[in-house]
């Protein structure tokens, strides 16, 4: 009976963990988005010019998330 809970216990924290781990990159997110409405504000004609960078560093950020999903399925086993 001890060896089923302990099971039980290893994949609640891995779900745990990963949560934990998403975090991050929902703040770099929220990071990324405050910084370009802030800049859009400051010089509106600036705008066009730093979408692009606003788009790839969320594709990195979220990158970086499925990874670290990816990694803790790898890792389980």
């Amino acid at each position: 009976m001890g060896v089923d809970i302990l099971a039980a216990v290893t994949g609640s924290t891995a779900a745990i963990g990963y949560g934990l781990a998403a975090i991050g990159p929902g703040i770099g997110v929220g990071l990324v988005f405050s910084a370009y409405i802030q800049s859009t504000a400051r010089q509106p004609e600036s705008s066009r010019l730093t979408l692009p960078y606003v788009w790839i560093g969320f594709a990195v950020i979220e990158a970086l998330a499925l990874f670290g999903i990816a990694f803790g399925f790898i890792w389980q086993g």
